[in-house]
């Protein structure tokens, strides 16, 4: 069957059973993992450089570049929803994934012109809305009801993702504060391109298109089940625990980012050389385990599942959100410390348990979430679905900032306590959905 021919939503995730595998995974796991990566790649090389090139060759106050930065970041998270409706009801998933990358790329190429920043950078939030969701859920759809590779394809999909995010700063940012910022904008876009060329070159390997709500078969495709209904209403609980996550893990880059710059003793000894690690290169320490950890965890969930329930799945991101509340345990040890010290700034130690920690946790909830979209969504809407998953992002950000504007006004061990609680919080509800929908 090809690509782009349709199947009754009932057959929806059978391509796995009729073709190849590589490493035990349908190959179509790895055009998605290589075009995720690229697309991250571009996306992120932009998001690395776009300060900068705005404050410098612009010549814009930081004021205004902090405004335009947060407008397009926002405008970005929100526009995976309306994109997957997009795909949902009239594109289709395959066409939605190649008009977003082309969109991006096409941003990325006319952020080297000048007078084109506001019209390149909506290209690249819209091109994001229409590519992301359905190239997650396209994930999913490699894999039959209840296949326990589902969970680890979306660990690698992830890792992916995170590839893409580690190495975009260091090569895109590297060409555009050496030969140009216009330079790493190219280069953003050559990789948004190549990850166009990977995708549209191995559509026989991707899962065939779902039955569109305009179909006209028997049985109507656009009415909603009972369980299609049970599965909304976790889905949307769900959500709600990633609200929470958010909520808490996106001070890693906001209220984190000056603990490191102003609490924390940076000086390092090489050889009888003092140096100071740059504040920057914390924000790697992310990635980089993420990228290290996954394999480790892949193994040993293929090792141990033999069938992935809702209750185990649901456990697995309780544990995560356990896990990642001790990264806030670590926080507040280091507050109490500063405080102990007179003030000093403490040992760079403590960041680097809290990201080893709050990593941990993270690569417990965001593929299994993402494995969870994947699999419960109706098919009618799963798109739309997934990109609630990115709405959920948006609005933890958001509460993300409004709690971080209240960093230096309440004690640290307080603003800690609270990102705690709010990860103790999401691991209780979702043991809890874990104990009430258990599957036979």
């Amino acid at each position: 069957m090809a690509a782009g021919d349709a199947v009754q939503p009932g057959n929806l995730s059978t391509v796995a059973g009729r073709e190849k595998t590589l490493f035990g995974h349908p190959r179509g796991l790895t055009v998605l993992f290589l075009t995720q990566m690229w697309a991250e790649f571009s996306y992120f090389g932009l998001q690395a450089m776009l300060v900068y090139y705005m404050t410098g060759d612009l010549g814009f106050s930081q004021a205004k570049s902090s405004l335009i930065y947060g407008t397009y970041g926002a405008t970005a998270f929100l526009s995976p929803f309306f994109g997957g409706i997009i795909a949902d009801r009239w594109l289709g998933r395959t066409k939605s994934v190649i008009a977003g990358g082309a969109l991006m790329m096409a941003g990325h190429f006319a952020m080297a012109f000048e007078p084109l920043l506001f019209p390149a950078l909506a290209l690249v939030a819209i091109g994001n809305g229409l590519f992301i969701p359905p190239l997650a859920v396209q994930v999913g759809s490699l894999y039959r009801e209840r296949d326990p590779r589902q969970a680890q394809a979306f660990s690698a999909y992830y890792m992916g993702i995170n590839l893409g995010g580690l190495t975009a700063p260091l090569v895109c940012g590297s060409l555009g504060e050496m030969l140009g910022w216009h330079w790493g904008f190219g280069a953003a876009g050559i990789g948004m391109a190549i990850g166009l060329i990977v995708y549209t070159r191995n559509l026989k390997l991707l899962p065939p298109e779902p039955m569109r709500p305009n179909a006209s078969t028997p049985g109507d495709p656009k009415i909603l089940s009972a369980i299609d209904w049970r599965n909304l209403r976790i889905l949307g609980v769900m959500i709600f625990t990633i609200i929470l996550f958010r909520v808490a893990y996106e001070q890693s880059g906001n209220v984190i980012a000056l603990w490191v710059e102003h609490q924390t003793d940076r000086s390092l000894s090489l050889f009888g050389t003092g140096i100071e690690v740059p504040a920057t290169w914390f924000q790697s320490i992310n990635p980089a385990l993420i990228i290290l950890l996954t394999p480790f965890l892949m193994r040993h969930w293929q090792k141990r599942d033999r069938g992935e329930s809702l209750t185990v799945l649901f456990r697995r991101m309780s544990i995560g959100c356990m896990v990642s509340s001790l990264s806030m345990a670590v926080m507040i040890g280091a507050a109490l410390t500063l405080s102990s010290d007179g003030g000093q700034p403490v040992s760079m130690f403590w960041v680097l348990g809290y990201f080893v920690m709050l990593t941990l946790g993270e690569l417990f909830v965001i593929p299994v979430g993402l494995s969870l979209i994947g699999r419960l969504s109706p098919v009618q809407i799963a798109a739309m679905l997934m990109g609630a998953w990115y709405l959920a992002k948006f609005v933890g950000s958001m509460l993300a900032g409004i709690m971080g504007a209240y960093w230096g006004i309440i004690p640290a061990t307080v603003f800690f306590g609270t990102g705690m609680a709010a990860l103790i919080l999401a691991a209780v509800i979702l043991a809890i959905m874990g104990q009430v929908h258990r599957e036979k």
